[in-house]
């Protein structure tokens, strides 16, 4: 048996307002993706890498990737979709791994804590304590309500899930017509509990232009290239 990461990288990254892929962007004259990959490559406890993407991404994919023993799936239309196409290619493991592609600076221990509480309990997510007071507001913008803050945590990936419940969490949502943009959601809905693993702020989504500069310097502070 094994664990298998799955990186998703198939994003049309529309908000970076770039041409090519967002994850072949370069920080500090490397690429997104291979970042993100490094992190995942270097962890005893990962068997197997598979990387989504886009089919006109894959060339360049495999190109800047050639350093990795990995395999490739195309993305589907949504993130569920583009998950069950890697989840499709596994025959069995035990633990399945899913990460943003476009979240460069995970830690190892990010990832090892979150496979540690996923072995555990079954399922996982690595988020950090909400900052801000936040507000739910109504279809006109009027504040109906203020969850208490301490309660709050966002969620981030990787998220972490014994194989066999995915994809029984999978099935139902398609059974009952139901997409998910966050796959602890999709647990959820399976009535299955998942754990919150504390992460690190700097586990950042590259999503605009202004967080290249960010990433940038989060990665002088830690004293790396």
């Amino acid at each position: 048996m094994s664990n298998i990461a799955i990186i998703l990288g198939a994003g049309n990254g529309t908000r970076m307002k770039s041409e090519k892929s967002k994850l072949l962007l370069k920080i500090n004259g490397k690429t997104v993706i291979e970042r993100t990959v490094d992190v995942f490559s270097k962890i005893d406890l990962i068997d197997e890498i598979i990387v989504v993407c886009r089919e006109g991404d894959l060339n360049e994919f495999e190109s800047v990737l050639s350093d990795y023993e990995l395999s490739y799936c195309f993305g589907g239309k949504t993130r569920q979709e583009s998950v069950m196409n890697a989840v499709d290619t596994i025959d069995e493991c035990d633990l399945l791994i899913i990460h943003d592609g476009a979240r460069p600076l995970v830690t190892e221990k990010e990832i090892t804590d979150t496979i540690a509480m996923a072995r555990n309990k079954g399922a996982a997510a690595v988020g950090v304590p909400v900052k801000d007071t936040i507000k739910v507001v109504d279809e006109s913008m009027q504040i109906i309500d203020t969850p208490d803050r301490s309660t709050l945590i966002s969620i981030r990936t990787p998220q972490i899930f014994d194989f066999e419940t995915y994809i029984g969490a999978a099935s139902l949502a398609e059974k009952e017509g139901k997409d998910f943009t966050d796959d602890c959601r999709l647990v959820e809905n399976y009535g299955k509990p998942v754990y919150a693993v504390r992460g690190e702020y700097a586990n950042i989504k590259i999503t605009t232009p202004d967080d290249i500069p960010v990433a940038e310097s989060i990665l002088r502070m830690r004293g790396e290239k």
